[in-house]
C-alpha cells in the first residue's frame, strides 16, 4: 500500500514540477504508471490537480513579476508588446494553452504579467491540463 500512495505523490511532483520551466515530461511518468497498473481515474486526477498548480504557479510567478524586468535580461521591446496584444485580443482564453510545451509555461507567465482575469486563467488552465491528462490516459489504455 506504501507504495502505491509514494507512486500517486510521484506523479504529483513530476506534473507540478513538469508544469514549470524544468525539462520534464510528465507523460512518461503517467504512461508508466498506467502501465503498472495505477487506477487510471486517480491518475488522471492526481496528474491533472499536479500540473494545474504548477500552471497557477506560473501566472503567479507573472504576476508578482514586471514585464520591464524582461529588458534587463535581453528581451526587445518589441517581443514584450507583441506578448501583450496577444493577452489583450485573446485574453484568458490563451490558459487553454498553458498545457503545451515550453510556450505554455509562457503563456502563463505572460498572463500572469499583463494582469488577465486570475479566475478566469485558473479556470481554464484546470481544463486544458484535464483534457491533455485525459487524452494522455485514455491513449496509453
Amino acid at each position: 500500500m506504501l507504495d502505491f500512495e509514494i507512486g500517486y505523490a510521484g506523479l504529483f511532483v513530476t506534473c507540478f514540477l513538469a508544469a514549470t520551466i524544468l525539462p520534464i515530461t510528465s507523460e512518461l511518468f503517467l504512461g508508466s504508471m498506467l502501465a503498472l497498473g495505477y487506477d487510471p481515474v486517480t491518475c488522471l486526477i492526481v496528474a491533472t490537480i499536479g500540473n494545474t498548480l504548477g500552471g497557477w504557479l506560473n501566472y503567479f510567478i507573472g504576476r508578482i513579476g514586471d514585464p520591464n524586468w524582461l529588458k534587463k535580461i535581453g528581451v526587445k521591446q518589441e517581443q514584450i508588446s507583441r506578448w501583450e496584444d496577444k493577452i489583450k485580443r485573446f485574453g484568458s482564453l490563451l490558459a487553454l494553452f498553458s498545457w503545451l510545451p515550453i510556450i505554455g509555461d509562457v503563456i502563463g507567465v505572460a498572463l500572469g504579467f499583463f494582469r488577465a482575469n486570475w479566475l478566469i486563467c485558473f479556470a481554464f488552465i484546470l481544463i486544458g491540463k484535464f483534457l491533455r491528462y485525459l487524452f494522455l490516459v485514455m491513449f496509453f489504455l
